[in-house]
């Protein structure tokens, strides 16, 4: 459950502590602690909640891994709660949760379900002591970072698979499979809006109200996040949008196509109607039509049949019917 539970000082980092001793650093001054944790289980996170002063309701909601992206405060701490994705090598998107316990002294993150892990992104953040030396707001930023910029990556990988499908659309043909993953890409789409989305009011919050853990120094870094998730939304908005235009267009032209051939069916069915329509008269047998007792009228009626027959090819040919 534990991936990681380092003290840092002065933005220097420290010695590796165990969950129970935390307690004997948290007032140390110029001092705080990064926990990182994954799907931990109750018991251990009433210990946490007895070491760290956190609430039992924000506790609780930690426990559960089917949170909506927010920002909650209890007491003298904040509760953080950021959508994760991650695209599959099969292109299925799967969600996870990052929550985050955020005070002066601490930074604790739960991971549940789909997430990369951050332990490259510690290391990073450990080469910049200038930074670290801001307190927990530095490395909340590069949490909050590589997660949007993981939404970046995904809607970039997404655009790719939207180009292919586009020109797979533009086809008279109607191709029940590509519906289908324009239908999936859409909701794909949708589901990364709705996890971005939410990140620019949490960013708002922490630039207008928490100036003790985000210092105006770390107020630009926060601000950069809020613009690419801004991106992330518009970018989803737009390929959305697309993707219903080039369904629309699909349709249509298979609709276009259905009508050509129905066109020609139609023209082609007019002039058989012609010969049908002579020699059906013929099965009467009455003695009184003139043309039987004539040389001449079993040729004079074949040859205005196929006369006429002709002259509606023709004139249907013009009209684009055949």
């Amino acid at each position: 459950m534990v991936v990681n539970s380092i003290v840092y000082r002065n933005g220097e980092r420290g010695e590796v502590i165990d969950a129970e001793k935390i307690g004997e650093v948290m007032d140390e001054p110029d001092t705080f602690i990064w926990l990182g944790l994954y799907q931990p289980d109750p018991p251990f996170m009433k210990k946490m909640q007895e070491q760290f002063g956190l609430h039992e309701l924000a506790i609780e909601d930690a426990l559960t891994a089917h949170q909506r992206p927010k920002i909650e405060q209890y007491g003298d701490s904040l509760f953080i709660v950021l959508k994760t994705a991650h695209l599959t090598g099969d292109d299925r998107l799967e969600f996870g949760e990052t929550h985050f316990f955020v005070n002066e002294k601490f930074l604790i993150t739960v991971r549940h379900g789909a997430s990369d892990t951050y332990a490259p992104l510690r290391q990073r953040a450990e080469e910049r002591s200038e930074m670290l030396s801001k307190g927990v707001g530095f490395p909340l930023y590069c949490l909050f970072d590589f997660i949007v910029d993981n939404y970046s990556n995904i809607t970039a990988a997404l655009g790719e698979r939207i180009n292919e499908l586009e020109r797979a659309m533009f086809r008279t043909e109607f191709d029940r499979r590509a519906v289908q993953k324009v239908y999936t890409l859409r909701r794909q789409l949708l589901s990364l809006r709705n996890a971005a989305l939410p990140v620019d009011e949490i960013c708002n919050q922490l630039i207008r109200l928490h100036e003790n853990i985000i210092p105006k120094p770390l107020r630009a870094y926060i601000r950069d996040v809020q613009d690419h998730a801004h991106h992330v939304v518009t970018d989803a908005d737009d390929m959305r949008e697309i993707l219903t235009n080039a369904m629309h267009v699909n349709l249509a032209l298979v609709t276009v196509q259905q009508n050509e051939v129905v066109k020609k069916l139609a023209g082609w069915g007019a002039i058989l109607v012609i010969p049908t329509v002579i020699f059906s008269m013929y099965g009467m047998n009455f003695e009184s039509m003139p043309e039987i007792h004539s040389p001449y009228g079993y040729p004079i009626s074949i040859g205005g049949t196929l006369l006429i027959c002709a002259a509606l090819y023709w004139r249907l040919k013009r009209a684009g019917w055949v």
